[in-house]
């Protein structure tokens, strides 16, 4: 008998510390295709993460402003864990750019009442691919949202990821989403079918600095939650990588060459656990280099 009062404590024990550890993460929201997570990032802004690119999400009076949307299956958990922090609708979709990871879902959400809106290139290319979610309004360069008492400052980030890349950047919470111009602590995909470039990428990151601080919470388009100094740190590979492999392009090396010479192997382990391998990276890099 006392052994089986042991073992309950025990596992009472594990039980409250299961709850909260799942209390300061947020809280999960499941659908037939998968579960979504919500964490708070400040006042009235969340973190949404499930099966595609992370979500950005404000909300409060004016009603809920999504920044992607992830895959068509995932729209019945992403409306739950919105419905779990507000009864207001979604009344914006803000694509980050055109890969379906983000944009997969914007014909559910159209359907739901929510208006998709992106950088112009980001409605060209859905348009391209039979899309059927496509933006409804569509901007250059920049905007401003005036939203849930915030200004949502949206800006363009050229030949980046994508062509079509834009960062939204919640000034009062002090909250950047940057999409995929920012990979957190792993290698990048940069889609060069697709306009994107190593030295875009990098214009991009930079851009960055110039709105961020010490307390700037950043949402990547994959990885944690991140800080100014994972920003710094991420930059770093990305010039110290380009480097590298621009040094064999000036050799004369052969993709394959410069993909076997693994130049950045001692960075490897750290930044090449994501579906970009470091194989891949250094392809993407030579072919960004040599177009």
């Amino acid at each position: 008998m006392k052994r089986k009062r042991i073992v309950g404590a025990v596992l009472a024990a594990l039980l409250a510390a299961a709850l909260i550890a799942l209390g300061t993460r947020g809280t999960a929201q499941r659908g037939q295709s998968g579960t979504v997570q919500l964490d708070k990032v400040a006042e009235n802004v969340y973190m949404l993460t499930g099966r595609g690119g992370n979500i950005g999400l404000s909300v409060g009076d004016s009603g809920a402003f999504l920044i992607d949307d992830q895959f068509a299956p995932m729209t019945e958990p992403i409306l739950a864990a919105v419905k779990s922090v507000t009864d207001k609708p979604v009344e914006f979709v803000f694509n980050t750019h055109h890969h379906g990871d983000h944009t997969g879902g914007n014909e559910n959400m159209a359907k739901a009442g929510a208006h998709i809106v992106s950088h112009v290139n980001v409605r060209k290319r859905l348009a391209q691919s039979g899309s059927s979610g496509l933006p409804v309004l569509t901007f250059e360069d920049a905007a401003v949202f005036h939203w849930n008492g915030d200004e949502v400052r949206v800006f363009h980030a050229p030949n980046a990821h994508t062509d079509g890349d834009m960062m939204v950047h919640f000034k009062k919470a002090n909250v950047l989403h940057m999409g995929d111009t920012f990979f957190s602590g792993r290698y990048p995909y940069i889609d060069i079918n697709s306009g994107g470039s190593i030295d875009g990428l990098i214009a991009a990151v930079d851009s960055a600095f110039k709105i961020v601080n010490e307390e700037t919470q950043l949402i990547p388009g994959h990885g944690p939650l991140s800080t100014l100094s994972d920003l710094k740190e991420y930059r770093e590979m990305l010039i110290t990588s380009r480097q590298r492999v621009l040094k064999l392009i000036e050799k004369g090396k052969t993709r394959e060459e410069a993909v076997a010479a693994k130049p950045n192997a001692d960075m490897d382990e750290q930044w090449g656990g994501g579906f970009i391998s470091a194989e891949r990276w250094v392809g993407s890099l030579y072919d960004s280099l040599t177009r």
